[in-house]
């Protein structure tokens, strides 16, 4: 799930300093983990030790606050018997990455990601989202191309990605939903030639960059595999201990799993 979270990382400083172009420098000095990070590292280590995603996403925003949580999920964080909120934020797309490594088909990657989904984000729209990225991200690892994963994403999901990212850069918005924003990452991903193209390509195009950079990270990591080792090393430089922890056990069971 590493590229997920260079993606979050990379896109920290541009997403409300938005950079059209791919020209730019990976990583500056204050480039840092998110709420895209946080989430992500919470559902790994549901997958790793078991326990409810609620209470596992609870735990870990309260440990690492002011990461640019949304509104009101930053209101749940505090409750003491949260529910749902019908909300199709991208949030449930850009924690989800994990969930599309850690299964061999597919049926337990949509209903495993639905679950992580729908304690906060139970409208379809955000159950789609975070299923989108998932099923995307498991594609991926099959060694599926990139025209059967787009024609499965627009096919079960009904996004359209007709659009290139040439396009989506003259015209896109701030966007924190899932109908705004997971489309824009999965055609980065599908329009770019490697990993660091592919994040290079996420923070170009605009809108809310560290979220689409993790959604569209993830799942270039399960497709192309390689990462540079240099990237991956500055992303760690930036990660706290408990982090490092969970994704080193991460990889491990990923590599029992293939």
């Amino acid at each position: 799930m590493i590229g997920a979270i260079i993606g979050d990382v990379v896109g920290s400083v541009y997403e409300f300093n938005n950079h059209r172009s791919k020209e730019f420098p990976l990583f500056q000095a204050k480039s840092d983990f998110t709420d895209d990070s946080v989430l992500t590292f919470a559902t790994a280590k549901v997958l790793l030790d078991g326990g409810d995603y609620a209470t596992t996403y609870q735990r870990f925003a309260r440990v690492y606050p002011h990461r640019g949580y949304g509104g009101r999920f930053s209101r749940w964080i505090k409750l003491d018997d949260p529910k749902p909120y019908n909300s199709f934020g991208n949030g449930s797309a850009m924690r989800v990455a994990p969930i599309g490594f850690a299964f061999t088909d597919a049926e337990t990657t949509l209903a495993e990601s639905k679950r992580s989904a729908e304690v906060t984000h139970n409208h379809p729209e955000g159950i789609g989202g975070a299923q989108s990225v998932a099923l995307a991200i498991w594609m991926a690892r099959q060694g599926e191309s990139k025209p059967a994963i787009r024609q499965a994403i627009e096919q079960i999901f009904g996004y359209d990605l007709s659009r290139n990212c040439e396009l989506i850069r003259k015209v896109n918005k701030f966007d924190e939903t899932c109908q705004g924003s997971v489309p824009e990452a999965i055609t980065c991903f599908l329009e770019s030639v490697d990993f660091e193209d592919c994040i290079r390509l996420s923070i170009s195009i605009g809108g809310d960059s560290d979220t689409i950079a993790c959604i569209a990270g993830g799942i270039a990591q399960a497709y192309y595999g390689e990462i540079p080792n240099w990237i991956v090393a500055e992303t760690r430089f930036r990660l706290p201990q408990e982090f490092l922890d969970i994704l080193d056990r991460f990889e491990e069971r990923i590599l029992e799993i293939e």
